[in-house]
């Protein structure tokens, strides 16, 4: 549990948060002299929204229910600031008060992680989140979809973030339990440690920082008279079964002081009807085949972590 809160800081790259895969595409085929003139082009015409630009407009509001600055964007990119001046353009213009950037002109952007202070790292490069995973930090794949519906709905509905279990808040100590032993090994062993919280995993600061939020949010409805919605719903949607549920509920209790998550136990069964029904604003899963066709319905993150990580970057 955290004993002091600070911001929360999200950095995300220009391809995360826009579509620029038109743009992307001049890039690898024609170069970066037709890439730069492309944008300065264009540097007025306001970029389309891309799966992370939903999650972000969300989050941003909560800076506005809890009255003072909860959460930070900052956009991290290897554009040239020129050339990166169109993604400030289109924030202004859809009213997404980002207001921090690091534009490093081709160098790397792996030390502005650490000097951000960032607690989730968004890009749609592989290399450039396998990197960043590998030394420690908080990063995720946004997996591009070609037709993601990304419309948002009324503006009163609650932020919805749906995350994984293993792997992604917790370690990978019980998945690689469960392929060295199979699924007796591991509830064997999840039942012997039901006492000991898991270690943290990959995004472990991100779910502590909005597990305080959000029992910020419930004392707050809690004290109020009126019918007050919730801002943000959280959910972990995980294959394990019932048999091995008390280890994770000691985990959200001890280590998270959670107090709100909504919990999904499938027991094996396939995620994406769930999700569906959840219809969350973004999703982060360490398996790459849990993603592979939730991403072409709901905006989604794969982090590399761990024993699947090769299932990816094989």
């Amino acid at each position: 549990m955290l004993e002091k809160f600070e911001p929360l800081n999200i950095g995300v790259t220009s391809r995360a948060l826009f579509d620029l895969e038109k743009e992307h595409e001049i890039f690898k085929n024609q170069g970066y002299k037709a890439y730069r003139d492309h944008q300065l082009t264009h540097v007025d015409d306001c970029l389309t929204p891309g799966v992370a630009f939903p999650f972000i407009s969300r989050l941003l509001r909560l800076n506005t229910l809890f009255g003072k600055t909860v959460v930070r964007v900052s956009v991290i990119s290897k554009n040239s600031p020129e050339t990166g001046q169109r993604v400030f353009n289109s924030c202004r213009e859809l009213n997404l008060p980002v207001h921090m950037g690091a534009f490093t002109s081709g160098q790397p952007t792996l030390g502005m992680i650490d000097a951000m202070k960032i607690d989730l790292f968004l890009s749609a490069n592989p290399d450039t989140v396998n990197e960043a995973i590998a030394n420690g930090k908080p990063a995720g794949l946004i997996m591009h979809a070609q037709h993601l519906p990304l419309a948002d709905e009324e503006e009163d509905s609650p932020l919805r973030i749906a995350f994984d279990f293993d792997g992604v808040i917790a370690d990978d100590e019980s998945e690689r339990c469960y392929q060295q032993e199979g699924l007796d090994g591991f509830n064997a062993h999840e039942q012997a440690k039901a006492q000991i919280p898991h270690q943290p995993g990959p995004l472990a600061m991100l779910f502590k920082k909005l597990s305080f939020l959000q029992n910020q949010e419930v004392s707050r409805l809690a004290s109020s008279t009126g019918d007050l919605q919730p801002a943000f719903r959280i959910a972990i949607v995980t294959a394990r079964g019932a048999s091995s549920c008390e280890r994770l509920m000691t985990t959200l209790r001890e280590a998270y002081g959670m107090r709100a998550v909504e919990l999904y136990f499938l027991d094996g069964l396939d995620k994406l009807p769930l999700l569906e029904s959840i219809s969350p604003h973004i999703f982060f899963d360490d398996q790459y085949c849990h993603l592979k066709e939730a991403s072409g319905r709901i905006p989604s993150v794969l982090v590399p972590f761990g024993i699947h990580k090769q299932q990816f970057f094989a």
